[in-house]
C-alpha cells in the first residue's frame, strides 16, 4: 500500500512539472506572438538594414601646366552566380562563353572554364570568381554581349565588381615623386596628401533582399561623399621626359647601380623635374627609390662650395691667393690627403684649386683659417642648414649627419676630410638648394613640389615659395663662388660641357663609397650647377652610383655629360632659359667645335637667332639627316646674311667668298662640292613657314599679329600654308 502511493505521488510530480512547462512554453508564445511582436519585427528587419559606405572620388594629381599625372579609374573583375541561369540558358551558353573567357585572359584552356563554371552550379554555389585580373570599363562593355553574361545580372548571374585603380598615364615618369597611397608604408605625393586627395567617403542605408544582393533604401538619409582635391605639381612633364632620358641613357652605358637628377627653378625653388632609377637583377633601370631625397651619402667634392664659402667669409681671400699644392700630397696627423693628378698641381691660384678640385689645395686652406677653431667651421655649415632635413613635403627625406667637435668620432683628421665632401652625409636635393641659392644671388628657398590643392569650387590652398635663409653669405663672396663655378667649366675640369651658346656654371664631384666601414674602389660621382650662368634660371644636380669601367670614375666623365645634355634639350624648349643673339657675326667668338650629339647638332639649327633690322629668326632646312660624327652632305637655309654667316662659320662649314655686303637676305646651299648663295627678297608681313616644325612656325606667325589654325600631323613640318583673312592664316603639317 505504501509502495503504491510513493508510485502515484511521484506520477503526479511528473504530471505537474510538465503541465507547467507547457503553460510556461504556451504563455511564452502568446508574449511573444502579442506582447514583444513589434520588438522583433524591428530586430529583425534591422539585421536586414545596414550603412553601406559610398566612396569618394579620389583627386588627380596634374603637371605644372595641366598635363595629367595620376587618376583614378574604374576596373573589374568577373564573378558568376552558376545558379542563375535557367536550364536552357545555361545548356546553350556554357560551351562559347568558356570558349570567349579563354580566348580573353589566355592562360587556361575553355574546358577548365566550362568545369569550373559547371561544378560551381552542381554544388549550387552562389558566387565564382572567374579570373583575378581586372578588365576595362570597354571590355565590361564587350563581355556584357557574350553568352549568359547577355542575359544581365538577374537572369544570366554575372557579376561585374568595380573598383577604382590609380592609372598613370605618363607610366615611368616621375612614378617614385607620384608615389602609391597605401595607408602605411606609401611613398611619394600620393601618400604625403592622402588625406586631401582620398577625400571623405559617405554612406547610405541598404536593405538585403532575396539572392543576397543589397539595394539601397530610397527613404532613408543619404550622407553624400566629399569627393578627393586635385594636386598640382611644379613638375613639367617635357622636362621630366628629358631628365630621365639622359639619365637612363647614360647609366646603360656605365652600368651603374643607380642615379638621380633633380631640376629646380632657380626664383622659386619649384622642382620641374625629379629622375630617380635603379638597376634591377635583370639588368633594366625602373623607378623604385628616390635617391634624390631619401639617400644620404658622403657628398664628395660638389660639397668645396660650402666649404669655399666659409673660407672666403672667414678669411675675405681674393680669387688670386696662392696655394702651394706641391707634388700632390700633404700629411695631416697620420694620414696623407691626395689629389687625383699624380704629381699634383704645384703652385695654384684660390680659384685654381677650386676649379681643378684639389683636395690638398681646399684642405689646407680649411686647415689654415679653422685648424684652431674647428667649431667655427661647422657654424657655417649650420647657417647653411647642412645638418638638418630641409622638411618638404614629401614622405622619407633622408637625415643628414655630420660630424662635430662635440662628437667622440672627432680627431684631428676630420676637419681637412670634412672640407672635401667627407665626414657628413647629405641628400642631392640638400645639395641643390646650396647651388641654387648662389644662382638667386643668395637667397635659398625650399624645394616645392606642389603649387596648389584645388578642387570644383576653386583653390583650396596655395604652396608659395618658403624662403630658408635671406642671404647666406656677403655680395663679395657671392660674387667671388660664381666666378670659381664658371671657371670651373670654362677651363676647370669640366670644360668638356663648355658651350659656345650660353655659359654653364657647376662642380664635379666623385666620392669614395664607404662600405662595410671601409672606403671600396666604387665611387659615387656627381655635378651640381646651374644655367645659364649669367641669368640662372635652373639649377640642377646629377648623382650616378658606382659607375663600371675605369674611364667612368669621375664627375667630369659621367654626370656632367648629363646635366649638359639636359641644359642642351631644356635649352631648344624653354625660349627663356636663353638670351636671343643681337648683333652680327664677329670672327672673335672663339674656337667652333661640333658638339653634343645628332639631336644637340640639329638643336643649334632651331635657335631663335634674332636680328635687329630685321627682325627674324633663323629658318633651317635639313636636306638630309646628321649622322653620329659626319657633316650634313647638303645643308640649306633660308635666312639673314649675318645669321647664316654666324652659323656657318660657328660650326665650321664653308661659306662662299666674294658676296655683297649689302645683301641682307638669301638663300645659302652647302654641298659636297661647292656653297652657294642666292640673293632673294626680305619676307613680307606673311612669312613663309614651309617645311618648319610647329614651334618655329607659330612663333615666326603670332610674332608677326596673326591668328593661326592648324591641320595635320603636329609632329611634322609645315606643308602648305594659306592665308584667309588679313590676320588668319591655315597652315598644313605632314
Amino acid at each position: 500500500m505504501a509502495f503504491t502511493k510513493t508510485i502515484l505521488l511521484r506520477a503526479r510530480i511528473i504530471f505537474l512539472s510538465a503541465l507547467c512547462f507547457v503553460l510556461l512554453i504556451t504563455w511564452k508564445i502568446v508574449h511573444l506572438q502579442f506582447v514583444e511582436v513589434d520588438k522583433w519585427r524591428n530586430c529583425a528587419k534591422a539585421a536586414q538594414l545596414a550603412y553601406k559606405p559610398i566612396v569618394a572620388s579620389r583627386g588627380n594629381i596634374y603637371t605644372h601646366d595641366g598635363a595629367l599625372l595620376a587618376t583614378s579609374l574604374p576596373f573589374y573583375r568577373v564573378a558568376l552566380d552558376p545558379v542563375v541561369a535557367s536550364d536552357a540558358c545555361f545548356k546553350a551558353g556554357i560551351g562559347p562563353l568558356s570558349q570567349a573567357l579563354s580566348d580573353f585572359y589566355q592562360d587556361n584552356p575553355p574546358e577548365y572554364y566550362k568545369q569550373r563554371i559547371m561544378d560551381a552550379r552542381a554544388k549550387k554555389r552562389s558566387y565564382l570568381l572567374l579570373h583575378r585580373g581586372f578588365i576595362t570599363y570597354a571590355d565590361k562593355k564587350k563581355m556584357s554581349h557574350w553568352p549568359i553574361f547577355n542575359q544581365g545580372r538577374f537572369k544570366g548571374g554575372v557579376i561585374f565588381e568595380a573598383q577604382d585603380k590609380r592609372y598613370n598615364p605618363f607610366r615611368e615618369l616621375a612614378r617614385r615623386t607620384i608615389g602609391v597611397h597605401r595607408e602605411t608604408h606609401g611613398s611619394g605625393l600620393e601618400y604625403a596628401f592622402n588625406k586631401v586627395l582620398k577625400g571623405v567617403d559617405g554612406k547610405a542605408l541598404y536593405q538585403k533582399v532575396v539572392g543576397g544582393n543589397w539595394k539601397k533604401v530610397p527613404e532613408s538619409t543619404t550622407i553624400a561623399p566629399i569627393h578627393g582635391s586635385d594636386l598640382v605639381t611644379t613638375l613639367d612633364i617635357n622636362l621630366q621626359d628629358v631628365a630621365q632620358s639622359s639619365l637612363l641613357s647614360v647609366l646603360e652605358q656605365t652600368d651603374a647601380q643607380n642615379g638621380c637628377a633633380i631640376v629646380m627653378e632657380v626664383a622659386t625653388g619649384a622642382i620641374k623635374a625629379i629622375a630617380n632609377l635603379s638597376r634591377t637583377e635583370s639588368g633594366q633601370y625602373i623607378e623604385s627609390y628616390n635617391y634624390a631625397i631619401g639617400s644620404a651619402v658622403e657628398p664628395g667634392s660638389i660639397f668645396k662650395l660650402a666649404s669655399m664659402l666659409a673660407l672666403l667669409e672667414e678669411t675675405e681671400w681674393p680669387l688670386t691667393q696662392l696655394i702651394d699644392t706641391g707634388h700632390g700630397a700633404v700629411q695631416f696627423y697620420n694620414r696623407w690627403m691626395k689629389d687625383v693628378k699624380k704629381g699634383g698641381y704645384g703652385l695654384l691660384t684660390l680659384q685654381g684649386v677650386f676649379e681643378k678640385s684639389s683636395n690638398v689645395g681646399i684642405s689646407m686652406a680649411i686647415q689654415e683659417a679653422f685648424g684652431t677653431n674647428p667649431q667655427k667651421f661647422i657654424d657655417y655649415m649650420e647657417v647653411l642648414g647642412i645638418h638638418q632635413p630641409l622638411g618638404i613635403e614629401l614622405a622619407g627625406e633622408g637625415n643628414p649627419y655630420m660630424i662635430t667637435p662635440k662628437s667622440k668620432m672627432w680627431n684631428g683628421v676630420t676637419l681637412p676630410w670634412l672640407s672635401i665632401g667627407y665626414n657628413l652625409q647629405v641628400t642631392p636635393l640638400q645639395m641643390l638648394v646650396l647651388y641654387n641659392a648662389v644662382a638667386n644671388n643668395g637667397r635659398m628657398v625650399k624645394p616645392i613640389f606642389v603649387q596648389r590643392i584645388q578642387s570644383a569650387n576653386g583653390v583650396v590652398k596655395s604652396f608659395p615659395t618658403t624662403v630658408l635663409k635671406e642671404k647666406i653669405c656677403s655680395d663679395e663672396t657671392l660674387r667671388k663662388l660664381k666666378a670659381v663655378l664658371e671657371g670651373t667649366v670654362e677651363t676647370g675640369l669640366a670644360q668638356r660641357i663648355k658651350h659656345g651658346f650660353y655659359k654653364i656654371a657647376g662642380k664635379t664631384g666623385t666620392a669614395q663609397k664607404l662600405i662595410n666601414g671601409k672606403y671600396t674602389d666604387h665611387h659615387l660621382t656627381s655635378f651640381a650647377g646651374y644655367f645659364p650662368a649669367d641669368h640662372p634660371r635652373y639649377s640642377c644636380i646629377i648623382v650616378v652610383d658606382s659607375p663600371q669601367g675605369e674611364s667612368f670614375r669621375f664627375g667630369a666623365e659621367v654626370p656632367a655629360p648629363i646635366f649638359k645634355d639636359i641644359v642642351d634639350r631644356i635649352a631648344g624648349k624653354d625660349l627663356h632659359a636663353r638670351k636671343p643673339i643681337n648683333k652680327p657675326f664677329s670672327k672673335s667668338i672663339g674656337e667652333a667645335q661640333w658638339v653634343g650629339g645628332a639631336q644637340s647638332r640639329a638643336y643649334l639649327g632651331l635657335l631663335g637667332v634674332h636680328q635687329s633690322t630685321p627682325k627674324w629668326p633663323l629658318v633651317i632646312e635639313f636636306s638630309k639627316q646628321f649622322s653620329e660624327g659626319t657633316r650634313p652632305i647638303s645643308l640649306s637655309n633660308v635666312g639673314s646674311f649675318d645669321e647664316l654667316t654666324f652659323l656657318y662659320q660657328w660650326l665650321q662649314l664653308p661659306i662662299p667668298e666674294g658676296v655683297s655686303q649689302e645683301v641682307s637676305w638669301g638663300r645659302l646651299t652647302l654641298r659636297s662640292t661647292e656653297s652657294t648663295f642666292q640673293p632673294c627678297k626680305c619676307p613680307s608681313s606673311v612669312p613663309s613657314v614651309l617645311h618648319m616644325k610647329l614651334r618655329d612656325a607659330l612663333f615666326l606667325l603670332e610674332s608677326n599679329g596673326l591668328k593661326v589654325t592648324i591641320e595635320g600631323n603636329i609632329h611634322g613640318v609645315v606643308s602648305k600654308q594659306s592665308k584667309i583673312t588679313p590676320n588668319q592664316i591655315t597652315i598644313l603639317l605632314k
